[in-house]
């Protein structure tokens, strides 16, 4: 199945125009559960383990009237966490600080506002060795949704 892609926006980036600040998205017509099985595939098949799935969108949803909103944020948004220890050496090897940066992170979120279309994502890293990282979530992103 070829994925749809929506129109560019400026939440719409692709990876070589992101700024070190600026999480790089895909948002395509697929179904959240489709595309969370997608990015969770991909990464198995990738050989790498997924330490957690967070459940942002439960939780906040769950704790909104606590927190006194009435805003739904998300109709479902989890993030994937994962490491991979070869590049994970490599990475803190040239710089032991990109520690920060691990684990790893992709996000699948859908709005409340649009049901048939879900985004996935990863921040971007500075420029250095965290981009060979970045190449990673951006295959594994562009993986689970069809677009390699």
């Amino acid at each position: 199945m070829t994925p749809k892609l929506i129109p560019f926006t400026a939440a719409v980036m692709t990876a070589g125009m992101a700024l070190a600040d600026d999480p790089v998205t895909y948002t395509v017509e697929q179904s959240f559960e489709d595309v969370s099985f997608g990015l969770e595939s991909a990464i198995l098949d990738a050989g790498l383990v997924i330490d957690s799935v967070s459940h942002v969108g439960d939780m906040l949803e769950r704790t909104r009237a606590d927190v006194g909103s009435d805003t739904t944020l998300y109709a479902h948004a989890d993030v994937m966490s994962f490491c991979s220890a070869t590049l994970s050496r490599k990475v803190m090897e040239a710089d032991p600080m990109n520690i920060q940066f691990c684990p790893y992170g992709i996000f699948v979120m859908q709005s409340p506002d649009s049901p048939t279309q879900t985004t996935i994502g990863y921040r971007s890293f500075p420029d250095g060795p965290m981009k060979e990282v970045e190449a990673l979530l951006d295959q594994l992103a562009r993986t689970a949704v069809g677009m390699d």
